[in-house]
């Protein structure tokens, strides 16, 4: 898989695309990540890449020559994202088509948003990780390329780990528990003792419907829960 950052704060993202998962799977040629600097394509002397907003208003704003420019010479894969608050929010549905392609771009911006051309002739869409306000896209960019990648052949060691967890089934995980059997008091609950593998599965199966209910019940919304579901919440074996 091949993803482009389009970025003017490119060491920003360098150590952790260096790090941990993300950086054994570059090293590995399973993921290939190339970060772009608009400020290369400025041409005046200062590598200026923002200006001051028509009509007036606190703050700048990226201007579309060096963004076009680094885009046209990268030839990124496509779609080119925008990471913007005006853009829908990320959710696992959404990582899970953006791993089943060869790869995808993103445009980080900064200070109070890009030029509106941008958006309109020179990206694909816009994509937001949640309602709130950062300083400018790398840290969404990192959160959309760790989430994706994850999801792509290769990468984890387990392949298995991508499909048993939060949000993959609609519903949030069950609790995980390790040694020692007993900490200061608390148990490891008895049936992840039991060596009983059904009794096991229909056990994490009625904790992560308990707990989405408990914690997440906006994950359940629309949804009406089937008979074995309900049957599953009213059990209480640990």
């Amino acid at each position: 898989m091949r993803v482009d950052v389009f970025t003017i704060f490119p060491e920003y993202l360098t150590g952790a695309l260096d790090a941990s998962l993300l950086g054994r799977a570059r090293a590995a040629g399973v993921l290939d990540v190339r970060v772009h600097d608009p400020r290369r394509f400025a041409t005046d002397p200062h590598r200026s890449v923002d200006d001051t907003p028509y009509g007036g208003g606190a703050g700048m704003v990226l201007r579309p020559e060096p963004l076009f420019a680094a885009v046209e010479a990268a030839d990124p894969p496509r779609p080119l994202i925008l990471l913007s608050p005006a853009g829908p929010r990320l959710d696992q549905a959404r990582v899970r088509a953006l791993a089943d392609t060869p790869g995808f771009s993103l445009l980080c911006g900064r200070y109070e948003g890009v030029d509106e051309r941008v958006v309109e002739h020179l990206c694909d869409e816009e994509l937001s990780i949640g309602d709130y306000v950062l300083a400018g896209g790398e840290a969404a960019a990192l959160v959309v390329i760790e989430a994706v990648s994850r999801l792509a052949p290769g990468v984890l060691g387990n392949e298995s780990s991508a499909e048993h967890e939060s949000f993959t089934t609609g519903l949030l995980e069950e609790p995980q528990y390790t040694r020692p059997a007993e900490f200061r008091g608390w148990a490891v609950p008895a049936v992840l003792r039991s060596g009983d593998h059904a009794r096991i599965a229909r056990w994490g199966r009625a904790q992560a419907l308990r707990r989405t209910v408990q914690r997440r019940p906006d994950l359940l919304a629309g949804r009406t829960l089937a008979p074995d579901e309900v049957a599953l919440l009213e059990e209480t074996d640990d």
